[in-house]
C-alpha cells in the first residue's frame, strides 16, 4: 500500500506514520503537515531514515497540492486539524476553515482518485459532556466549544461523502491521548513541563472534569484495525479504560514527579467547559482492539521522556503559556 497521512508531523500523526513503517504491507507512506506551531518534523526523524517517508509541506486547503497527493496513494488517514481547546475559544474562524473546509477538500480529491480508504480521525468531544452513560457511535452529536463542532461539522462532510458519492471513508473518534511528542498546549505534558521547571499547575474550577485518558500507541492500534478491516460508513469509537477527573491527574503527575501539593492552584473554570466525557467502545472491540498499556506505569514512561527530552518542549513552552491554563 502508498499510505498519505495528513497531519503526519504531530503528536499522534507521527506515531502512526511510526507504526506504518513497521509493516511489510506499506511500501511507502508520505506525510503532508502545515507545520503550524504543533508540527515537528523532529518526530519524523526515524520515519524519514527508513527511504520509505517522504515529507511534503503543505496545507489541506490548497486543492492542487492535495488532489495530487492523493492520486499517488491507496489510502488516506487524515489526521490534520487545529485540535487546541482554548485556541478555538479565540480563534474559532480557523478551526472552521482548517477542520471543516480542510477536509471537504481532501474527501473531493479522494472522491476523484477513487481511493480504496480514508480513515477520517475524529474526537470525543462531539458528544459533549454526558451526566451518566457512555455514548455510543450512534449517540447525538453536542459539541460545546467551537472545536468539537468544527470535528462534529467534519464528521458529518466526511459521512455525507459515503452515503452521496460512496467514497469508503471510516470514521475514528478517540479519547484524551497522552505519551511522548506531545505539544506542551496539552495538559500532561504542560504539567510535566511546568513541574520540571519548578512552576506551579493550574487546574480549572474544582478539578472535578472527568476525561477518558489513552495512550497514543493504544490509539494508532484502533486507527490501524479500522484502516484494515473497518466498514466504509461506519464510526469508530477509541477509549483507554482509565476514567480520570483532572485532580486526579494531577496527583498521579505530581506523585511522579515527586512535587508536594502546594505546586497545584487552582483558577476559575474555562467557558463551557464540559465536565465529563464517556465512551462505548464495545464495537472496535470486535475487530480485535484492546488497549494495553497500564496507565500508572505509561504515564511514569511519558514524564521520563520528557523529563530526558527538554529541547522538545522548552522551545513550545512560550506559546503554551500565552494561553489560558492548561485544559482536558
Amino acid at each position: 500500500m502508498k499510505i498519505l497521512v495528513t497531519g503526519g508531523a504531530g503528536f499522534i500523526g507521527s506515531h502512526f506514520v511510526d507504526r506504518l513503517l513497521r509493516r511489510d504491507d506499506v511500501e511507502h507512506v508520505t506525510v503532508l503537515d502545515a507545520l503550524t506551531y504543533a508540527g515537528n518534523l523532529a518526530n519524523l526523524e526515524v520515519a524519514v531514515s527508513t527511504g520509505r517517508c517522504e515529507f511534503v509541506h503543505g496545507n489541506i486547503l490548497d486543492a492542487q497540492l492535495t488532489g495530487g497527493l492523493v492520486a499517488r496513494h491507496d489510502a488516506v488517514v487524515h489526521f490534520a486539524a487545529e485540535s487546541h481547546v482554548d485556541r478555538s475559544l479565540v480563534d474559532a474562524g480557523r478551526f472552521i476553515s482548517t477542520n471543516v473546509a480542510g477536509t471537504h477538500t481532501l474527501l473531493e480529491a479522494a472522491r476523484r482518485a477513487g481511493v480504496s480508504r480514508f480513515v477520517h480521525i475524529s474526537t470525543d468531544e462531539v458528544y459533549g459532556s454526558l451526566e451518566t452513560g457512555a455514548a455510543t457511535e450512534q449517540w447525538p452529536l453536542a459539541p460545546s466549544i467551537p472545536y468539537a463542532a468544527s470535528k462534529a461539522a467534519s464528521d458529518m462532510v466526511a459521512r455525507s461523502f459515503f452515503e452521496t458519492y460512496g467514497v469508503p471513508v471510516c470514521i475514528t473518534r478517540s479519547s484524551n491521548n497522552y505519551g511522548p511528542r506531545q505539544h506542551p498546549e496539552k495538559v500532561i505534558p504542560r504539567f510535566v513541563s511546568s513541574l520540571l521547571q519548578g512552576r506551579a499547575v493550574t487546574v480549572h474550577g474544582d478539578g472535578g472534569h472527568q476525561r477518558n485518558w489513552l495512550h497514543v500507541e493504544d490509539n494508532c492500534a484502533g486507527i490501524e484495525l479500522v484502516l484494515d478491516h473497518g466498514v466504509p460508513g461506519e464510526v469508530y469509537n477509541i477509549g483507554g479504560g482509565h476514567d480520570l477527573t483532572t485532580n486526579q491527574l494531577a496527583t498521579l503527575l505530581l506523585g511522579i514527579l515527586g512535587a508536594d501539593r502546594v505546586m497545584l492552584r487552582h483558577v476559575p473554570d474555562r467557558t463551557a467547559n464540559d465536565l465529563r466525557y464517556a465512551m462505548d467502545w464495545s464495537k472496535i472491540a470486535h475487530l480485535g482492539y484492546r488497549p494495553a498499556h497500564d496507565l500508572g506505569a505509561s504515564l511514569a514512561a511519558t514524564v521520563a521522556w520528557y523529563r530526558a527530552n527538554p529541547g522538545f518542549w522548552q522551545h513550545a513552552a512560550p506559546l503554551a503559556a500565552d494561553l489560558t491554563p492548561a485544559e482536558v
